[in-house]
């Protein structure tokens, strides 16, 4: 099983903070740091003082990829409403070249509306985002791969490359893996059989996460690829504590309930995280994103490095 760290800047995070708990969660052996990419704070996720507005994600991960020596990087997850494939492309392969290969690319169909009109972004109805993340995959994946003495150019509905020298590459071989995720029934399945090394089940409880693993495992097998190539992962809030009032103070400090965070993400003592964690790994999943909602206690980190992280079997 493995760990990540998983952070919402957008709720109030300067880059500064966002470094600190990188390089904390490097130190203490976590995998890897992901952020997500939303431009304006959710309401009701965490209640913070500080709100100095979004960061930009690539920016955020560039300048991380070269104050971090170990950790995996990446996006959970991009929306395709915000870039143009072929610009996240450049931008994802720099980003890999300046980490040294340890960046991921999480990328999905976007769904908050109010951050849209916040900052001028079209937001076109569903099933169009869908068709646009169909065709940001196939873009970016084919400039990757194509040969780098050739040119790419692909025709679609809402893309049109043609004649691109498909650089710069990145430098892991295959290309950055490709995270996806959702709670769709077929169409985000059949997506994720095609293009993602990892599928990520957010905030859900087990048996949602269960019902959706087998609903992408069943993908993989109609589209001929093999079920076991993909990793299966589920994020959760995490709130642990050395004792009970702990946990209630760090609750507190997001604005949620201990009762909440108990029955549905990852609440307590370090042996309740640990039990919890255990149960998603009996149902399938191969990692965990935990979603640390406070910047300011870099403590909590440490105590996950060292009473849950560290126990892990």
């Amino acid at each position: 099983m493995d760990l990540r760290i998983m952070v919402e800047p957008q709720q109030g995070a300067t880059y500064d903070q966002q470094l600190a708990m990188a390089q904390v969660a490097e130190a203490e052996g976590f995998e890897g740091f992901f952020r997500s990419d939303h431009w304006l704070k959710i309401p009701g996720l965490s209640e913070t003082a500080l709100n100095p507005g979004p960061t930009d994600s690539w920016v955020t991960l560039g300048a991380l990829a070269r104050e971090t020596s170990r950790l995996r990087l990446g996006t959970l997850v991009c929306s395709v409403t915000f870039r143009l494939p072929g610009p996240l492309a450049v931008a994802v392969a720099q980003v890999d070249q300046m980490s040294g290969g340890r960046v991921e690319l999480g990328l999905g169909a976007g769904w908050y509306g109010d951050e849209h009109v916040a900052y001028g972004i079209p937001f076109p109805a569903l099933a169009d985002r869908f068709d646009l993340l169909e065709e940001q995959l196939e873009v970016i994946t084919g400039l990757w791969h194509c040969p780098p003495d050739s040119q790419y150019t692909f025709e679609g509905r809402h893309y049109g490359v043609v004649g691109s020298p498909a650089l710069p590459k990145p430098l892991q071989i295959n290309g950055p893996p490709i995270i996806m995720g959702g709670f769709g029934e077929v169409r985000t399945p059949r997506l994720a059989a095609r293009y993602a090394a990892e599928f990520n089940v957010p905030f859900a409880p087990i048996e949602v996460f269960v019902t959706q693993r087998e609903r992408v495992r069943a993908a993989c097998e109609a589209a001929e690829r093999d079920p076991d190539s993909m990793r299966f992962s589920a994020a959760l809030t995490v709130c642990c504590g050395e004792d009970d009032e702990d946990v209630a103070r760090r609750a507190g400090n997001i604005g949620r309930s201990v009762e909440e965070l108990r029955e549905n993400h990852l609440a307590g003592r370090p042996a309740e995280v640990l039990d919890r964690i255990a149960n998603y790994a009996e149902a399938g999943a191969d990692r965990i994103y935990l979603q640390v909602l406070d910047f300011d206690d870099l403590d909590h980190l440490r105590l996950l490095g060292e009473q849950v992280l560290r126990l892990l079997p």
